[in-house]
C-alpha cells in the first residue's frame, strides 16, 4: 500500500506532459555532459525515474538523453548512486532499438551487475547468452582478493531462466560446485569492523566474534541466511544469494527441466533399503557436482528448518524466519522431485513441522508449502495427507480470509495444485463456501483467479449450492466484516465505521434468532442445503454501501458467467431445470446493492434460454412455475425478456410430446394479458416504462404459440392491429418513444403478414429440430433456404398466392 504522499507524486508523474518531460530530459543531459554528479544530477535523475516508472505505457526520451544515461552508466568515475538510477531510467525503457550497451570491456562486477540488468530487461536471447558467458568468465577467476561476486550471481539466475541453454554442461556442473560450496562452508565469524579512530587510537581493523541465531546464542552450526551479525564477509553474502536463486537453478540446470535424467533409475530404488542407505553416504566430494549440489542444498534447509524453530529477538528476523521456512520446504520439494533418495529424509522432519506449524496463526503462510510437499509426494511415501488438506481447507480460510498475501497465496496454490489433488479433488470441491470467503473479502485481485478456478470446483451434486452462494457473495461480504467489527470494542472502532451508526447490524449478528442464517452464510463446507436469507439482506442493509461490499458485486457478473459456462459442460437435464427455476426464484431476491441487480439480471437472462436449449423439455415440465413468474409481479425487463422468449421457442410438440394445447392455451392467454399491462399502464415510480424488446417478445412469443393452436390466430391477429395501431400515437399509455415505437410497428406488421399463411406461419416458427440445427442454415444443397426465399416472397404479395 502506498501512502498519500506517495500517491500523490505518482499521480504528478503520470500527468507530466512530453513538454515538460523534454525539458527535464535537457536538464539531465547539461547535467551528465558537464560530469557534475552532485546533489542536483541526483534530484533529477530521481524525477526522471519517477516519470518514466509510473505509467504502463513507455515514455520516450531524446536520443542524447539515452546515451549519456548509458555513457554515465559505463563512466568507471561515476557514484553507484548515479548508476544505479541510470540503470534503473534505461531498464523502464527497454526493449529499445536505441539502446547500444556492452559488458565486454567492463571490469567492475558492481558496474557489470548494472549494466547486466538493463542487458536482461532488452530480452534478446543472443544478447543474453552472450551476456552469461561474459559472467560466466568473471565468476571463474576465483580470485581471493579479487572484484566481488555477490553482483553477478543474480545475473545468472536470470539469463538461466531467459535462455536454459546460455551455460555450457561443463560450466553448470561447475557453478553447481561452487554453489554448493557457498552454501555450505561460509565463515562463521563476521565481518570485519573498521575503528573510526579517535585521538586515542588508530584505524584499525576489529574481529567481532562469530555469528550468531536468531535468538541470540551464538551459532554453534554452519552460517546461513538466518544467521546473524553487525557485518557479513564476502563469502557469507555470497551464501545468501546462493540460497535465494537454489530452487530457481536446481529447475533450470537440470537436463530434463524439473526432474534428474537418471530418474528413471531413481524411482526404481524409491521405497527401497538401498535408496535410504545411498542417501546417508553422500558426504563424499567425489560426488558428481550436482549431485554435490543437492546434498549440501539438503543440509542447508535441514538448518533452516532447525533455526525457523528459534524464537527471534526482533520482528524483523521473525518475518525473514517465515519467509526462509517457506523457501526451504520449496527446495525440499524440489530436490525429492529430482532425487527420490531424498525424499525418506524429509517425510519425518515435514511431518514435525506441520504439527508445530499448525497450532500456530502466525506461521499459517507457511503450511502452503507443506500442503504442496504432500501433494506432490504423499502417495509415494503412503503418507495419508487428508488431514493437512482437511486442516487447510476447513480452518485458514475461516479465520484468515482478512490476509490479502494469504488469500493470493491460498488461490494461487489452488490453481497450481489442480493436477495433482487427484481423490482429494473432492475436499477441495466440498470446501468452496470457505474459498468464497477469500473472494468475497479481496474480490478485485481475485477475480480472474477464480474465474480460472471455478471449472474445477463446479460438481453435479453441488451447482444449486454454489450459485445460491455466488448470488449472495455481497452479502457474505457484508456478514464477514460484521465479524470482524464483532470481535472489537466499540472504542476501538474508527467514528466512520457503519457499525456505529447502526448498531443493529452487530445486535442482529449476536441475536439467537438470526444465528442460524449467520451460520449457514458463514458456512466451512457445502451443506447440501439451501436457506432463504432475505431476513439477512434487511438486516445488513445498512453495510450493501461500504466500499468493499460494492467492488464484490461488481465482481460477481463476470464470476457468474464462468459458473454458467462450466455448469453447462456438466449438466444433464434435472441440473438444468434445477438450475432454471433457481433463476426465476432468485432473480427477484438478491442484496440490494447499488447497480447489483441489473448486473445480475443480465446475466441471468443470457443463461436462462441456454439452460432450455440445454433441456428444452424443461419448459413443459416447468409449465405451473413459469405461469406463476409471468403473471406475478413484474420482473426485471432482461429477465421478464428471456423467459417469455424461450416459452415461445420450446412450448411445442416438436420439442416435448408432453405438450399439450391446454399449456398452450393457458401461456397464451397469462402472456397476452401481461402484454395488455405493460402497454396500457402509465409509467409510475413503481410500473416504469416498458422497454421495447419486452413488447417486441411478447408479440413474437403470442404469435408463435398461436401459430401451434390455430384457434388463437384471430384473437392474435386482432392484438397486432391493436399494437399497430397504439404504436402509431406513442404518446399515450406506457408505450416507448417514436423510434421504438417504429421497431414495435414494424414487429407487428411482419407478423400480421405471416399469419395470413397459417402453415407458413407454423413452418417458420416451429420448426422440426432437425431442419433447425445449425447445418442446414450453411448447407445450400438442402431445402430449407429455398424455402425460405419462398416464404419471403409469398409474405410480400398478397394472400391470394396460398399454395393449396
Amino acid at each position: 500500500m502506498f501512502t498519500t504522499g506517495a500517491e500523490s507524486l505518482l499521480l504528478q508523474a503520470r500527468e507530466i506532459r512530453d513538454e515538460e518531460l523534454g525539458k527535464l530530459c535537457t536538464r539531465v543531459c547539461a547535467l551528465l555532459q558537464k560530469e557534475d554528479w552532485g546533489p542536483d544530477a541526483l534530484d533529477a535523475l530521481r524525477r526522471l525515474f519517477l516519470i518514466v516508472s509510473a505509467t504502463k505505457y513507455s515514455r520516450r526520451l531524446g536520443k542524447p538523453c539515452v546515451a549519456l544515461l548509458q555513457s554515465t552508466l559505463c563512466s568507471p568515475a561515476c557514484p553507484e548512486q548515479l548508476q544505479l538510477l541510470c540503470a534503473a531510467v534505461l531498464r523502464e525503457m527497454a526493449p529499445s532499438d536505441s539502446l547500444s550497451l556492452s559488458c565486454d570491456h567492463i571490469q567492475n562486477t558492481r558496474q557489470l551487475g548494472l549494466v547486466a540488468s538493463v542487458l536482461l530487461a532488452q530480452g534478446d536471447q543472443q544478447q543474453v547468452r552472450s551476456l552469461g558467458q561474459r559472467v560466466l568468465k568473471v565468476l571463474e577467476s576465483r580470485q581471493p582478493e579479487g572484484p566481488s561476486l555477490r553482483h553477478l550471481l543474480p545475473v545468472v539466475s536470470k539469463v538461466t531462466s531467459l535462455a536454459p541453454d546460455a551455460l555450457h554442461e561443463e560450466q553448470t556442473r561447475a557453478l553447481s560446485k561452487r554453489l554448493g560450496d557457498w552454501l555450505r562452508y561460509a565463515s562463521v565469524q563476521q565481518g570485519v569492523a573498521h575503528s573510526s579512530g579517535g585521538f586515542f587510537s588508530t584505524p584499525r581493523a576489529r574481529q567481532l566474534g562469530p555469528v550468531t541465531e536468531v535468538d541470540g546464542a551464538v551459532a554453534t552450526d554452519f552460517f546461513t541466511v538466518l544467521s546473524t551479525g553487525q557485518r557479513f564477509t564476502e563469502d557469507q553474502w555470497l551464501n545468501v544469494q546462493a540460497f535465494s536463486m537454489l530452487r530457481a537453478w536446481l529447475l533450470d540446470s537440470e537436463p530434463g527441466g524439473s526432474g534428474a535424467p537418471d530418474a528413471d533409475d531413481k524411482s526404481e530404488l524409491e521405497g527401497s533399503t538401498r535408496s535410504v542407505l545411498s542417501a546417508t553416504s553422500t558426504a563424499s566430494h567425489l560426488l558428481p557436482p550436482q549431485e554435490w549440489l543437492r546434498e549440501k542444498a539438503f543440509e542447508y534447509c535441514q538448518r533452516l528448518l532447525e533455526q525457523s524453530n528459534r524464537r527471534a529477538l526482533r520482528k524483523a528476523d521473525s518475518d525473514l524466519q517465515k519467509a526462509c521456512l517457506v523457501e526451504a520446504v520449496l527446495v525440499l520439494d524440489v530436490l525429492c522431485r529430482q532425487d527420490p533418495s531424498f525424499l525418506y529424509r524429509t517425510l519425518s522432519c515435514l511431518k514435525a513441522l506441520h504439527t508445530r506449524l499448525r497450532g500456530d496463526p502466525a506461521w499459517v503462510r507457511a503450511l502452503l508449502p507443506v500442503a504442496q510437499f504432500f501433494l506432490h509426494h504423499g502417495e509415494a511415501a503412503a503418507v495419508d495427507a487428508d488431514a493437512v488438506y482437511q486442516h487447510l481447507f476447513s480452518r485458514i480460510p475461516a479465520e484468515h480470509f482478512h490476509s490479502p498475501m494469504l488469500a493470493f497465496e491460498f488461490v494461487q496454490f489452488c490453481r497450481d495444485s489442480l493436477p495433482l489433488f487427484g481423490r482429494n479433488l473432492g475436499v477441495l470441491r466440498t470446501s468452496f463456501p470457505n474459498l468464497f470467503k477469500f473472494l468475497a473479502w479481496n474480490s478485485p485481485p481475485l477475480t480472474s483467479d477464480f474465474v480460472a478456478l471455478l471449472p474445477s470446483l463446479v460438481d453435479a451434486g453441488t451447482a444449486v449450492e454454489m450459485l445460491h452462494l455466488l448470488l449472495d457473495l455481497p452479502c457474505l461480504t457484508a456478514a464477514l466484516d460484521l465479524q470482524l467489527r464483532s470481535l472489537q470494542a466499540a472504542s476501538e472502532r474508527p467514528p466512520w465505521d457503519v457499525s456505529i451508526r447502526a448498531p443493529g447490524c452487530l445486535e442482529a449478528f449476536r441475536d439467537s434468532q438470526a444465528q442460524g442464517l449467520f451460520q449457514h452464510l458463514l458456512r466451512a463446507q457445502a451443506s447440501g442445503t439451501v436457506e432463504r436469507l432475505t431476513p439477512l439482506y434487511r438486516l445488513l442493509q445498512p453495510l450493501a454501501g461500504c466500499a468493499r461490499v460494492v467492488q464484490c458485486a461488481e465482481a460477481v457478473p463476470t464470476l457468474l458467467r464462468a459458473f454458467f459456462s462450466a455448469v453447462t459442460q456438466i449438466a444433464d437435464g434435472a441440473l438444468a431445470s434445477q438450475l432454471a427455476l433457481l433463476l426465476l426464484e432468485r432473480s427477484d431476491s438478491l442484496y440490494q446493492v447499488p447497480g447489483y441487480e441489473a448486473g445480475v439480471h443480465r446475466v441471468l437472462s443470457s443463461q436462462f434460454p441456454a439452460l432450455c436449449k440445454l433441456h428444452p423439455p424443461l419448459v413443459v415440465e416447468h409449465a405451473k412455475e413459469l405461469l406463476e413468474f409471468v403473471g406475478g409481479p413484474r420482473s426485471g425487463g432482461h429477465v421478464l425478456t428471456s423467459v417469455v422468449w424461450a416459452i415461445g421457442e420450446y412450448l411445442s410438440v416438436s420439442w416435448d410430446r408432453r405438450c399439450t394445447v391446454e399449456q398452450i392455451n393457458n401461456f397464451f392467454e397469462a402472456l397476452e394479458a401481461l402484454l395488455f399491462e405493460v402497454t396500457q399502464s402509465r409509467p409510475s415510480t413503481t410500473l416504469p416504462k416498458c422497454p421495447p424488446q419486452v413488447i417486441t417478445v411478447l408479440m413474437t412469443t403470442l404469435t408463435k404459440l398461436a401459430s401451434r393452436s390455430q384457434d388463437l390466430i384471430p384473437r392474435v391477429s386482432l392484438l397486432l392491429s391493436k399494437m399497430r395501431s397504439l404504436a402509431q400515437s406513442p404518446a399515450t399509455g406506457s408505450m416507448p418513444g417514436e423510434e421504438d415505437a417504429g421497431a414495435v410497428r414494424t414487429r407487428a406488421t411482419e407478423l400480421l403478414n405471416l399469419l395470413k399463411m397459417p402453415s407458413v406461419a407454423q413452418f417458420v416458427f416451429t420448426p422440426s429440430v432437425e431442419v433447425s440445427e445449425p447445418r442446414y442454415h450453411r448447407d445450400t444443397n438442402t431445402a430449407l433456404p429455398l424455402v425460405l426465399r419462398t416464404v419471403s416472397r409469398l409474405v410480400e404479395r398478397e394472400a391470394g398466392l396460398l399454395p393449396g
